[in-house]
């Protein structure tokens, strides 16, 4: 789920094809964004850039999302081969839905979605945002993970106002919560009122989603695991090369997509996402960027049961697999 600020502003294993691949023309592969291009895509646009998506015998064309797009839907019926899908949320709707598809990769350890506050308003702990009457959300962030703040801390419907993806209700009130990504609107904010606003990440106090997953449908997975596989490897390599290489090229193609982005939000964000561990945390560091496991997808479906979200029978396991991740794939490319 993205907000109004994105408007705004080597090796590994099985990185060397085999020779009869080389010898092939490379497989082309469609693989649709959740929203506009900005450094939450870079692993995706690196492996583009550096040519990692061709070593494993892809010809990959990144398809932008945004307000007007419905990448999800088009992968859905067979117009994109791969998705990329917010939080586990959408997973498990899915299969409540009956629709076929599948999680085959989580590149974010945690979603970077935050709560904001105005430091020294008596708002500058999580538990504290309780006290105030002005939670800006949008309807999205209330259906999802406001329920879950309601369950887990005792959040309150009548705390909550509407979200217009602006910052300037927030920053004309000093009691005010807002919605944002930890990779992007603190610096707007810091831009706009001349203070950093307190943040606080979701995934830190509980939050267990995985985010910025690889989505795909089942007959895919079915018939073209090969395929599976080498486009989650070479995506989690342009993980690696984005986060601890040179990523420059990535950010010429990101904003060649987006005209809006800037170099100071770029950076910005990557900056953040290593410093709260987005990508590179958790089962990651020792599995491989891209991990899952199932204790993990347990734990967050049963905090969404307890939030009301889903029930209790659902066969969350159908949502994902773990057939194609875990394998350690590039930490050798850790700096």
């Amino acid at each position: 789920m993205k907000t109004w600020m994105a408007l705004l502003l080597g090796a590994g294993l099985g990185l060397v094809p085999t020779a009869g691949r080389a010898q092939t023309p490379p497989t082309e592969v469609t693989f649709g964004t959740n929203w506009l291009a900005q450094a939450e895509h870079g692993g995706y646009y690196q492996a583009l850039a550096d040519g990692t998506y061709e070593k494993y015998g892809l010809k990959v064309t990144i398809v932008p999302g945004g307000p007007r797009a419905s990448n999800r839907m088009l992968m859905t019926v067979g117009k994109l081969d791969f998705y990329m899908g917010g939080s586990l949320i959408q997973a498990f709707s899915a299969v409540e839905k009956d629709i076929p598809t599948i999680v085959v990769a989580a590149h974010f350890q945690k979603e970077p979605q935050a709560l904001l506050s105005h430091p020294g308003q008596g708002l500058d702990t999580f538990e504290s945002l309780k006290t105030s009457n002005d939670i800006l959300l949008s309807k999205d962030g209330f259906a999802t993970f406001y329920q879950w703040m309601k369950a887990e801390y005792g959040f309150r419907d009548e705390q909550v106002k509407p979200f217009g993806f602006t910052p300037a209700p927030f920053i004309a009130n000093p009691r005010a919560v807002q919605q944002g990504y930890v990779t992007a609107e603190p610096l707007v904010i810091e831009r706009a009122a001349g203070f950093k606003p307190n943040v606080f990440l979701l995934a830190d106090y509980g939050f267990s989603t995985y985010s910025t997953t690889v989505e795909t449908r089942r007959e895919l997975v079915e018939k073209n695991p090969d395929l599976v596989q080498r486009f989650v490897d070479a995506s989690t390599i342009g993980w690696y090369n984005y986060l601890y290489g040179d990523n420059a090229k990535a950010n010429e193609l990101i904003k060649r997509d987006n005209p809006e982005m800037t170099d100071e939000l770029i950076a910005y964000s990557i900056a953040r996402m290593k410093e709260y561990g987005i990508v590179d945390s958790g089962d990651a560091t020792t599995l491989g960027i891209g991990a899952m496991t199932d204790a993990r997808m347990k734990d967050f479906f049963d905090k969404m049961v307890k939030a009301g979200l889903f029930r209790a029978d659902l066969d969350y396991r159908k949502a994902y697999t773990l057939r194609f991740v875990n394998k350690g794939v590039g930490l050798n490319l850790r700096k």
